[in-house]
């Protein structure tokens, strides 16, 4: 991707951008080295920071968003966490969009996995991954969720919040019936210890509610539900934590008494208005028995 910037459109990204003067490398083991791994980020910063050298190609500028993200701030500490490299490669980087790329939707479960990878493995028998490995545009993967390089820590009640509108982005309907919920009012609130997305239908170990695996089906649905309500009975889970009162097939019970409440609620506001009106109609024009004795 580096060599085929051509001068017409920017200054390419060659050796000495990354290595330094050509009698100025030194070992990318050496602290000194642009190249060394807790430089690297710096080095990258050249071209995709928000200032960029005069004469530099101006890439997307990530590199701040990398800084303040949990992976930029453990490697201030540690070679242990990722850099630019680890994700992108040294020399041989391409395009998102390429095939051939380590950050192509494919490829990233497995280019994060070189780390994590426990999580890796449960995300890999998801039907998430099912959708990816079908070659679905917008399957989601590991940065679909916690994002390419502001990633924040799943502990963070930003982060926990955040994780339900973006699983909203390809479960549009769920979202909406979440947020009619008490679950979902709640975290509207911004209250986080409670039941979000992620606490019933697992983070990586997603599955259909058909599937024995799932947290939701209906053989472990109690279990998931007594992880937060310990003394919750059989009877418990028959909650509706996505009904959906426009949907008549999946409810018919809460669909059609929506429909009986508002013909009632409609009825009885039709009722009294016009009550009220003739009542009004009445005092303006003023009784019609004028020919009748007074009482007494």
């Amino acid at each position: 991707m580096h060599a085929r910037l051509t001068p017409a459109s920017s200054t390419p990204a060659g050796c000495v951008a990354c290595h330094g003067p050509p009698h100025q490398i030194r070992p990318a083991a050496d602290p000194e080295s642009p190249t060394n791994k807790l430089r690297v980020a710096g080095t990258c910063a050249q071209c995709h920071g928000d200032a960029v050298a005069e004469g530099a190609p101006r890439g997307p500028a990530v590199a701040g968003q990398f800084a303040d993200s949990i992976h930029g701030a453990a490697l201030a500490r540690t070679t242990v966490a990722p850099t630019c490299s680890d994700c992108h490669n040294s020399h041989d980087i391409r395009r998102p969009a390429d095939l051939e790329s380590r950050v192509h939707p494919s490829k990233v479960p497995a280019t994060c996995g070189t780390c994590h990878a426990n999580q890796q493995r449960l995300y890999g028998e998801s039907v998430h991954a099912e959708v990816l490995a079908s070659g679905a545009p917008a399957a989601p993967h590991c940065a679909s969720c916690h994002s390419a390089h502001s990633i924040r820590s799943t502990a963070s009640d930003q982060w926990q919040l955040s994780a339900v509108e973006e699983c909203g982005t390809c479960h549009r309907e769920a979202l909406t019936t979440y947020r009619d919920s008490l679950h979902g009012q709640v975290t509207a609130l911004g209250f986080t210890p409670v039941a979000k997305c992620a606490d019933c239908h697992q983070s990586h170990q997603v599955f259909g509610r058909s599937d024995v695996r799932s947290s939701v089906s209906p053989a472990n649905l109690l279990a998931t539900c007594q992880t937060c309500h310990a003394s919750a009975s059989l009877n418990f889970v028959g909650y509706q934590p996505h009904a959906n009162r426009d949907d008549p097939e999946r409810l018919p019970a809460l669909y059609y008494a929506g429909r009986f409440m508002d013909a009632l609620l409609f009825g009885v506001f039709a009722f009294f208005g016009v009550h009220t009106l003739l009542w009004f109609v009445r005092e303006r024009v003023g009784p019609t028995d004028v020919g009748r004795k007074p009482h007494g």
